[in-house]
C-alpha cells in the first residue's frame, strides 16, 4: 500500500479553525458575518489591477528571472531603503508567491532535523506545520500578557538550548494587534547575536499601524541583516491577497539557499503580476492610505462597542486588522464561546486558543473581513449577544 511520506504524517493536522464550521453553516443559507478571517474587504486598487493587465498584453507571459523581475526588484530595494531602512541589493530579494511560500523556503532553507525553532505565543499557526516539514521542534514562549503582550526577551533566552537554531518573528503581530517597540527588538536582537541564531521576520502588516505607532524592521538592527530573513507581502495593506504576491529579503551569503527551494518548488512568481506589484510599490499610496484609514476606523468601532459588553475588555490594537478582546470575564473558554457565537449570533470569530496557550480567555476579531456596515451589524449581534449570557 502506499503511503504518505514521514514529514506529511509527523505533521499537526492543519487546521482553519472556525472557517471550516462556519462553512458548513452558510451552506444552509444562514447569513454570517465573517470577522474571523484576515481577507480584506476592500478590491485591489484600479492603478494595480490596470499595471498588470498592460503586462499581460505587453507580452510579459514568459519565463521570468528565477528571483523575480529584475524592474521589480529595483523598485523592492529602493522601497526597502526608504521605509524599512534596509540597504539591501535587487539581488538580495526573492520574489514570492506570497509570503507563504516564503517563508516555507526560509525554514527548509535554515532549518535541520532536530533544530529547535521558537515562537512567540501567541503565535501565527500557518508557520507551525512548515517547521514541522522542515524537520524542526517547535519551542514556545510566552508573551507577557500582563504587559500588554510584549516580548520578553529574558524569557525567549530562557528557552535557548544548544539546539535551538532559529526566532519566529510576526510584527506588526496576529493576532494581539501589537507593533514592537524598539526596545523591545532590541533586546530580541541581542539574544539572537549572543547565541547565534538566525531569525525569521513575518511583517506582512508593515504598513497597518495606528495612533502613531511606528513600524521597526528587525534587519535593520545593528549586526542584525546577515542572520535575519524579513518577509513580506502586497496582501492585506493593498488587498491582494488573492494575487499570492510577497518577497523574502535576506543577505546575499543565504540567497542561493533561499533561491534553490523556490525554483524547486515553483520555478518564479507569475511575470505579468510583478507588475501589478511593481506599480503597488512604486505609484502612488492614495488608495493604501485610505484603505488603512478606513480600517482603523472601524477598529475604533469594534473596540469602542466590544467595551461596552459585559465580560468583554479589548484594548485598541496598534496595528494589523485584528482585535483580540479579553474574554476571560465570561467564565466560558475560547473554543466554546466561538462556537456558540457562531450557532447563536452568526458571527464568525476565532478562539485565542487557535492561537496557541497564550492565546486563551481571548477571542480574534478581523475588523478589516468586512465592510463598516457589516461590522457595525455584527457588534449588534454580539451585543445581544454578550448581553443574554
Amino acid at each position: 500500500m502506499v503511503t504518505l511520506a514521514d514529514r506529511i504524517t509527523r505533521t499537526a493536522k492543519k487546521s482553519y479553525g472556525m472557517y471550516e464550521q462556519a462553512m458548513a453553516l452558510e451552506a444552509q443559507g444562514i447569513d454570517l458575518i465573517h470577522l474571523e478571517f484576515g481577507r480584506p474587504v476592500h478590491d485591489t486598487p484600479a492603478h494595480i489591477k490596470r499595471a498588470a493587465s498592460d503586462a499581460l498584453f505587453a507580452g510579459h507571459v514568459h519565463y521570468s528571472d528565477m528571483a523575480g523581475e529584475r524592474i521589480f526588484r529595483d523598485a523592492l530595494a529602493d522601497k526597502l531603503r526608504r521605509f524599512n531602512k534596509l540597504e539591501v541589493s535587487p539581488d538580495e530579494i526573492l520574489v514570492t508567491n506570497g509570503l507563504t511560500q516564503g517563508s516555507f523556503a526560509a525554514f527548509m532553507a535554515l532549518v535541520n532535523p532536530g533544530d529547535e525553532v521558537i515562537l512567540l505565543d501567541p503565535y501565527y499557526p500557518q508557520h507551525l506545520g512548515k517547521i514541522e516539514m522542515a524537520g524542526g521542534t517547535i519551542v514556545t514562549v510566552p508573551l507577557d500578557a500582563q504587559a500588554d503582550y510584549a516580548i520578553r526577551a529574558d524569557w525567549v533566552e530562557a528557552a535557548v538550548t544548544p539546539r535551538t537554531r532559529m526566532i519566529v518573528l510576526v510584527n506588526p503581530a496576529n493576532p494581539t494587534g501589537r507593533v514592537y517597540s524598539l526596545a523591545e527588538l532590541e533586546a530580541l536582537a541581542d539574544v539572537a547575536i549572543r547565541h547565534d541564531l538566525s531569525v525569521v521576520s513575518d511583517e506582512v502588516y508593515e504598513y497597518i499601524t495606528y495612533d502613531g505607532a511606528e513600524h521597526i524592521s528587525i534587519a535593520a538592527l545593528p549586526g542584525m541583516k546577515e542572520r535575519t530573513i524579513s518577509l513580506f507581502a502586497f496582501t492585506k495593506a493593498y488587498a491582494m491577497d488573492g494575487w499570492r504576491l510577497g518577497y523574502a529579503v535576506a543577505d546575499a551569503a543565504l540567497m542561493p539557499g533561499l533561491l534553490k527551494i523556490s525554483t524547486s518548488a515553483v520555478t518564479h512568481v507569475n511575470a505579468f503580476i510583478q507588475y501589478g506589484g511593481l506599480a503597488a510599490v512604486a505609484g502612488p499610496q492614495d488608495a493604501m492610505e485610505a484603505m488603512v484609514a478606513d480600517d482603523c476606523a472601524k477598529r475604533d468601532r469594534l473596540v469602542q462597542r466590544l467595551n461596552q459588553m459585559p465580560g468583554v475588555r479589548c484594548p485598541a490594537p496598534q496595528g494589523t486588522i485584528y482585535a483580540f478582546p479579553d474574554i476571560s470575564g465570561t467564565g466560558i473558554s475560547a473554543q466554546v464561546l466561538a462556537e456558540r457565537i457562531l450557532r447563536e449570533a452568526h458571527v464568525v470569530v476565532e478562539a485565542g486558543s487557535f492561537y496557541g496557550p497564550g492565546g486563551e480567555g481571548h477571542l480574534r476579531l478581523c475588523f478589516g473581513s468586512e465592510s463598516a456596515e457589516r461590522v457595525d451589524e455584527g457588534m449588534d449581534r454580539l451585543s445581544r449577544f454578550f448581553n443574554a449570557l
